[in-house]
């Protein structure tokens, strides 16, 4: 069984992904999670306590999802590396799209809030060291800085994705055109 703490938080990223940073109150985080009023407040004293719980959960998650993705069968080429960027993608703008914008909220509240910065930091810096570890297993030599370069391009992509009109084009072929950019070794 889930705990009360976790219930709080996870309701609080529906909310921020849902109606925005301002949105997020105890009280309107009580009841869209369905506990007893005053309960995120036991848990979270001040907002920006709770900001940062937000901040941590989402962490939490992405780690989550990221061991559960490392788990499986490693991009053994090009052609499975684009599958994989590809899936990640639509997820994160489909499925999951309110916990992504409550993750891009998360990374624009850290330009205001130096505490949090550390945080988008680190998730970040979790995600690049990731990509690294995959592309350096296709024989990317500067596997880091590729990492960092395909991370840029996605977040711009993702965001893209939230913010734009629903006649998107297919991403596909830029994150297929990116990544032989990067996997493809100059001549």
């Amino acid at each position: 069984m889930t705990d009360r703490r976790t219930v709080v938080l996870d309701a609080a990223i529906d909310l921020v992904g849902s109606e925005g940073l301002r949105a997020l109150t105890h009280r309107r985080v009580d009841a869209v999670a369905e506990v007893p009023a005053g309960s995120t407040s036991n848990y979270f004293r001040t907002r920006h306590a709770l900001v940062e719980g937000v901040l941590d959960r989402l962490l939490e998650r992405d780690r989550a999802e990221l061991a559960a993705i490392g788990e499986a069968a490693m991009p053994r080429d090009l052609g499975e590396l684009e599958g994989l960027v590809y899936g990640y993608v639509m997820h994160a703008t489909g499925p999951d799209l309110v916990r992504t914008r409550a993750r891009l909220a998360m990374f624009v509240e850290a330009l205001a809030t130096p505490e949090l910065r550390a945080g988008v930091d680190a998730r970040r810096g979790e995600l690049r060291g990731w990509i690294a570890v995959l592309l350096a297993g296709l024989g990317v030599e500067d596997s880091s800085t590729a990492a960092r370069v395909l991370v840029d391009y996605l977040d711009g992509v993702i965001l893209h994705r939230c913010t734009a009109a629903d006649d998107q084009p297919d991403p596909r072929e830029g994150i297929a055109r990116m990544l032989r950019g990067i996997v493809t070794k100059p001549a």
